[in-house]
């Protein structure tokens, strides 16, 4: 019946879509999020349903959408480089089977990101596709809070619609990103046109907000502990009333503490004794190994290069016997682990080149939000430009810190917040275009008027030619 359900939704988004060839744009958005192909098991396999909606994406807007609207920006233009890197790193992967597995969705999610910002030219189809990124990833995050709620979860033992690994379906990636919508859905709870704010959209957007910071209860993500740290440090430059803030902030964690599990203590201890810890310790090797790896190949070493890693750590034990501790240190010997870090992945993959590129990338987009919250903030007769530009700045500090600690470089719903970034710029860029532009007739016309009155009374004071 799910399956059913799933292959008859994604067909009926295609069927509208011919009606409204934006419907495709976000169609991909839901299948990219969601991939509802890996949840059903017969209907929706049957169809590369993922690559027909991109197609159809394009198309429509090459056969649809005009063009004198469109503005390209230097983010897409830093994506449409990273893009070309990574294709000449492919050439020289250390290991090409492994790079090519990789490329093949990477490079898909980096061309739609820069495609995106192309189709949001009004401001409804921008609030539709952000509303879909929210709700398709709240897909995922309510059912796992309500998991969470009812005694589920543990790490590793939080079950999603899948049994997968990858995208959004990562514990910690999706603790990351569920922390990451909170600012967002805060803004559709006080701004959003769609579905106008009122009492029902309010509910849904406190009880959505409480899933998502179940999620890091869930999932026992230590990465989401600190999104949520870094959310709280962030809302305090927005809020008029810091000191309530700070002390229900207080007040709400110590409440929910009784309600947390034991082994959510125990791995969130692990944050400060990492040494302990051997996936810690883990990280902390492959870091520099990635480092050196880095220095011998500035160019990088292609997708997945981290497969060519080895080498041996002293992890501590400790061991109580009665009232006596002792510490034991053993050799561990590791091989081919994930780079754990965004910046050390997209180091060992892409070299020096290829994480310039990256840092330009979040850097710019920070510095591009930050400067429309500022420029927006202060004019009169309007109110969601602002608040948005801050809420998208907001998700983008909470992936980054994020992926401090995770390899989710080109995490799609990462790219689609870049896309939306890029989209939201661009749109509101038009709009103080035509806004000076109509602000640049009126001053013609005002010092025009009095130039013809002038002409007028002249004419009039020289009387017809016969008189003079």
């Amino acid at each position: 019946m799910l399956d059913a359900a799933l292959f008859l939704f994604v067909l009926a988004l295609f069927a509208l879509g011919i009606r409204r060839p934006f419907v495709w744009v976000i169609a991909y958005i839901y299948i990219d999020i969601l991939a509802p192909q890996k949840i059903g098991w017969a209907l929706t396999p049957l169809l590369p349903i993922s690559l027909i909606a991109f197609v159809l994406a394009f198309a429509g807007w090459v056969i649809a959408d005009a063009k004198s609207q469109v503005r390209f920006t230097l983010r897409q233009g830093i994506m449409i480089a990273f893009l070309g890197w990574c294709f000449l790193t492919l050439q020289w992967a250390d290991f090409p089977a492994d790079a090519a597995l990789k490329w093949e969705w990477v490079w898909r999610a980096l061309v739609f990101a820069i495609f995106l910002p192309l189709t949001l030219v009004t401001r409804l189809r921008l609030e539709l596709a952000l509303l879909v990124v929210a709700l398709t990833a709240g897909a995922i995050i309510i059912s796992s809070g309500l998991k969470t709620a009812l005694g589920g979860g543990g790490y590793g033992s939080l079950y999603f619609f899948v049994n997968d690994n990858s995208n959004i379906y990562e514990s910690s990636t999706l603790a990351t990103v569920a922390i990451g919508l909170i600012p967002i859905i805060w803004w559709f709870m006080n701004h959003g046109r769609i579905f106008p704010p009122d009492w029902r959209v309010k509910t849904f957007g406190w009880a959505f907000i409480f899933a998502c910071l179940l999620i890091p209860v869930g999932t026992e993500a230590r990465t989401g502990l600190v999104c949520i740290g870094v959310l709280a440090l962030m809302l305090l430059r927005d809020v008029k009333r810091r000191m309530s803030f700070i002390i229900g902030g207080i007040a709400l964690a110590l409440l929910a503490a009784p309600f947390l599990p034991t082994s959510y203590y125990e791995r969130m201890g692990l944050i400060a004794g990492h040494e302990q810890d051997q996936s810690a310790s883990t990280r902390i090797a492959v870091w520099q190994w990635t480092y050196d790896y880095s220095l011998e190949n500035p160019l990088g070493g292609g997708f997945d290069s981290y497969r060519g890693n080895k080498f041996e750590y002293r992890l501590p034990e400790v061991q109580e016997d009665g009232s006596t501790t002792t510490i034991e240190y053993k050799d561990v010997v590791d091989e081919a682990r994930a780079f754990h870090s965004s910046i050390f992945e997209v180091l060992g993959e892409q070299g020096w080149p290829g994480l310039f590129l990256w840092l330009w990338l979040h850097a710019s987009g920070l510095w591009q939000m930050e400067k429309l919250r500022r420029r927006w903030r202060e004019r009169e007769g309007v109110s969601w430009q602002a608040p948005l530009a801050s809420a998208l700045q907001m998700t983008q500090v909470i992936a980054i810190v994020g992926s401090l600690f995770q390899g989710i470089a080109y995490q799609p719903v990462i790219l689609l917040v870049i896309g939306l970034q890029c989209g939201l710029w661009a749109y509101l860029k038009r709009c103080e275009e035509a806004s000076d532009a109509a602000r640049s007739r009126r001053r013609a016309s005002q010092r025009s008027e009095p130039q013809r009155a002038t002409n007028a009374l002249n004419a009039a004071s020289s009387g017809p030619p016969s008189d003079r």
